[in-house]
């Protein structure tokens, strides 16, 4: 998905491969994929950064008075769309610029760009990443919207005929494949209709572009098989959610900064101290890792979803797991975060608490190798075992009032997600839902 292309290889390939259209491709706030799309005759232009969109219609963006901004092409991120072969479409990820030539604050993509140089001040020339997006597979009806209806009743590594998505989940590796993606496992998740599609790690920010086409590609190459592809993390009552578990290092140069081979575990202070920021400002990212009302309806014990903040590297009840391979392959699994998220401004708070941890040399709590689920809540006390926040209202005051996950994301940012998830969650909160009729209304 990434190469190293110059403006004149862009504009030779585009018209050798009769591409017609190119959509400029960004983020908004709240993890919507948006373009502009563009006939080729406009590439060049776009390749100069003279591209101009109006920032006032995108959630999280500027008010109407200043809505001018300019989308600058990332050359690295072109790729032609495999599924349409005539008057073919190509994609450029762009960052977001202000009309005077600065970066604007608001981009999630800058944000995150801004999250790495500070690692680099700190030495870290590469935050890597290994991300594992589960989704669920739906029936659609005759006019192609979606049903309540499973594709499927399988379960973990199930095959055909128990995993009717087998198909569909081919064909979605195939095309990322074309596209770039190294694609290391493909397999039914645990419950009914659910699938994970697992790829290469890679540098945080290209990680979260592939994050956002890997999105896009499940869901285009579900429709084509009938089928919608949701990654909203609790689509069903009684089985488990779709999370996003993201495996993270940090390197300096091409030695990994969290392994010692002299540690009993083979981690290294950084990553003791990293893993004890991110416990640490657990509660003050989840409104970001886990952004949505339903994100909630996931984090809840009992259906292997980390509700607790703990870490193990021989239990999966915890926040965080300590996968077993070593050498540069070490690494930490932080396991609450959902497919709901923004990639760009998850993996920023995450970095922002690692660093924390490592910048204040915080001290790592115990592990926790039983299992938290069957724990009493005084077990869980004793232990010192605290709890995810229990809904999006918790999670939002618990961001405000942490510093660091503040000065990460930035004022502008900070200010437009909290109002647009304030407005969610009174949303959410005022409105009557069919669990109360079916409870209530035949009774009072």
């Amino acid at each position: 998905m990434y190469s190293n292309h110059t403006k004149v290889d862009i504009l030779r390939i585009a018209k050798e491969q009769n591409v017609r259209f190119i959509r400029l491709q960004f983020t908004d706030l709240l993890g919507a994929i948006k373009n502009v799309e563009i006939p080729v005759s406009q590439l060049e232009k776009a390749l100069d950064n003279k591209m101009m969109f109006d920032g006032s219609s995108i959630e999280g963006y500027v008010r109407i008075e200043e809505s001018d901004m300019y989308l600058y092409p990332d050359l690295s991120t072109w790729v032609i769309f495999p599924w349409v072969t005539e008057d073919r479409v190509a994609r450029l990820i762009c960052d977001i610029y202000l009309p005077d030539g600065r970066p604007f604050p608001g981009d999630p993509r800058g944000i995150l760009k801004r999250a790495l140089r500070d690692a680099e001040e700190m030495g870290y020339t590469a935050m890597n990443v290994g991300p594992e997006p589960e989704f669920f597979l739906f029936k659609t009806d005759d006019k192609g919207n979606p049903t309540n209806e499973l594709n499927d009743q399988g379960g973990y590594f199930d095959l055909a005929p128990m995993d009717l998505g087998e198909n569909c989940r081919r064909e979605i590796v195939l095309t990322l494949e074309e596209m770039g993606f190294e694609i290391e496992a493909s397999h039914h998740e645990v419950a009914p209709g659910q699938h994970e599609i697992d790829f290469k790690y890679a540098n945080a920010l290209k990680a979260a572009d592939q994050i956002q086409t890997f999105k896009l590609v499940v869901k285009t190459v579900a429709r084509q098989h009938g089928l919608h592809a949701t990654f909203m993390p609790k689509p069903l009552f009684g089985v488990n959610g779709s999370g996003m578990h993201c495996h993270q290092s940090l390197f300096r140069g091409n030695e990994n900064a969290f392994y010692d081979e002299n540690d009993k575990l083979g981690l290294s202070v950084a990553a003791r101290h990293y893993m004890a920021g991110v416990l640490r400002h657990a509660k003050g990212m989840a409104a970001i890792t886990n952004p949505i009302v339903n994100s909630y309806k996931r984090l809840v014990p009992g259906y292997e979803a980390p509700c607790y903040v703990a870490w193990s590297a021989s239990n999966r009840s915890p926040m965080i797991r300590i996968p077993a391979s070593r050498g540069l392959s070490t690494r930490i699994e932080v396991r609450n975060p959902d497919p709901a998220a923004n990639p760009y401004l998850a993996l920023t708070v995450m970095l922002a608490a690692g660093l924390d941890g490592i910048r204040h040399r915080m001290s790592l709590p115990a592990p926790v190798d039983r299992n938290i689920y069957v724990m009493s809540e005084e077990e869980r006390e004793e232990q010192g075992i605290p709890s995810l926040p229990a809904d999006l209202k918790e999670a939002l005051s618990e961001m405000i009032r942490d510093d660091i996950i503040v000065n990460a994301l930035g004022e502008h940012a900070l200010a437009y997600f909290y109002e647009l998830k304030e407005i969610e969650w009174d949303m959410y909160r005022t409105q009557v839902h069919a669990w109360e009729r079916d409870q209530y209304f035949t009774h009072y």
